[in-house]
């Protein structure tokens, strides 16, 4: 990985980044951080924040925060602001996510009989499209214990994904890199595979992987290299700082190389 002092922030249209550990401490979102979002927002660049959080609080996100779309459940919906007032699309369609949501209640029951001191998380009632159990936010699993519960989880037939707080089943073939893509293409008309060297992305974990291998400008934050063995692609490029001081760190780079 290089420094991100080496990225090129020349033509650079928007920055995609993740929440939590990218732009939260310990969960609360960094004052560097939002105040960088402000700054590049103001300099013309697009933001798209993308994160395991729930549908429920992208509506939030995209209401209050300086982003023209908020990507939630790692890819599975999306909201953002027009001239209409807040708008949100699916991955899937409607008939899908009710079938979707089915094997996730055989999940649910499966987990909390066969390993029920691991918990779902507790934004799970504003949850949609996935169901993700709490592995290090208010509970701690063992690195053990991860593993067992993505075997049991993917039993199911369904995918997993796993950040620094939650491990999400994902009963469909969103991630995070097709969500944005979809989300960009439907909220702003973007095709981001003609202008994709325009886009930045930046994260910190495992449930960021695919989206670290589609973006060839892909940073982490510094805190990315405690994850790197869940990054089959790591990112191009990293922060001095972690979580929302490396966020701010590349927010400065890419605003004052516009300038």
């Amino acid at each position: 990985m290089e420094s991100y002092r080496k990225l090129d922030p020349t033509g650079v249209r928007g920055l995609v980044f993740d929440i939590d550990d990218t732009v939260t401490r310990n969960g609360v979102l960094e004052e560097e951080a939002f105040s960088a979002m402000h700054r590049m927002a103001k300099a013309g660049l697009d933001l798209v924040a993308v994160t395991g959080r729930p549908l429920g609080w992208t509506d939030v996100i995209a209401r209050i925060w300086p982003v023209r779309i908020a990507v939630g459940e790692n890819g599975a919906g999306w909201a953002w602001r027009d001239a209409g007032g807040v708008r949100e699309g699916y991955f899937c369609d409607a008939e899908a996510r009710d079938r979707q949501l089915l094997r996730l209640d055989d999940i649910r029951k499966d987990v909390a009989a066969s390993m029920p001191h691991v918990k779902v998380t507790l934004d799970d009632r504003a949850r949609r499209c996935d169901l993700a159990f709490d592995v290090g936010e208010s509970e701690s699993l063992a690195p053990e214990e991860i593993e067992a519960l993505i075997e049991r989880i993917e039993g199911h037939g369904v995918a997993t994904s796993v950040s620094t707080v939650h491990a999400h089943a994902v009963p469909g073939a969103w991630n995070k890199a097709v969500g944005v893509d979809r989300a960009l293409a439907e909220a702003l008309g973007v095709d981001l595979a003609a202008e994709l060297d325009r886009w930045v992305f930046v994260g910190d974990s495992g449930n960021d992987a695919e989206a670290f291998a589609r973006f060839p400008k892909s940073v982490g934050v510094a805190n990315v290299r405690e994850h790197l063995a869940r990054l089959p692609v790591p990112p191009r490029y990293v922060t001095d700082s972690d979580r929302g001081r490396g966020f701010a760190e590349l927010a400065a780079h890419l605003v004052d190389g516009r300038e």
